[in-house]
């Protein structure tokens, strides 16, 4: 009996060079969901940052039109300020320097959310939280930061990305790295070696 094919329901690069480094064989396929939307609907029903994370990686392996035999991974990730505030994606050059000036010299969560559906009922599903102390960011550092990194962190919840440059922002992180890019990664492997996808 073969393996099932894996759909990947994210547009993240960060994501697919992740997989794709792990020698996961994986299709990538849009998600057709509104994510703000989506997230808006479920902060106003009382979901905490850390299960937000996890129920929009839900939503958007639901709304993939997948052949029944296949197995739809979504992931998200949720930011969570000190103060139990969320970020989310900067919506311009503007926002993405505020989101930077509030989070300088202070402690925030990344949540990476991943689940898997398969036949339309979930299959498997976790969640990480990684740790993160950003040092005291100077003005000119922030705009030179956006000046060099600005398209690629436009998509990047908190105007940043940890990967290149964006590794000066930080004084401490705990947890995995893989977290921080987005996904439970050793989990997800764990759960593909069970379905046959990779060799245990």
């Amino acid at each position: 009996m073969s393996a099932p094919r894996l759909l990947l329901a994210s547009k993240s690069e960060a994501r697919r060079r992740m997989l794709e480094a792990a020698g996961v064989p994986f299709e990538t396929v849009d998600a057709e969901l509104d994510e703000e939307q989506a997230k808006a609907g479920l902060v106003a029903t009382g979901f905490e940052p850390r299960d937000l994370a996890e129920m929009l990686a839900d939503m958007k392996a639901r709304s993939v039109a997948a052949p029944a035999d296949a197995l739809v991974l979504g992931a998200d990730q949720v930011l969570e300020q000190y103060d139990g505030a969320m970020l989310g994606k900067p919506r311009s050059r503007a926002e993405a320097a505020a989101q930077l000036r509030s989070l300088s010299g202070r402690t925030h969560y990344l949540h990476s959310g991943a689940v898997i559906l398969e036949g339309g009922e979930r299959a498997w599903g976790g969640t990480e939280t990684a740790v993160l102390l950003v040092r005291e960011l100077g003005e000119d550092f922030i705009h030179r930061y956006l000046d060099e990194e600005y398209e690629q962190i436009r998509w990047s919840v908190g105007g940043y990305r940890i990967e290149g440059p964006g590794v000066q922002l930080f004084d401490e992180v705990q947890g995995s790295h893989f977290a921080v890019l987005g996904l439970p990664l050793l989990s997800l492997l764990d759960f593909l070696r069970t379905r046959g996808i990779l060799a245990s």
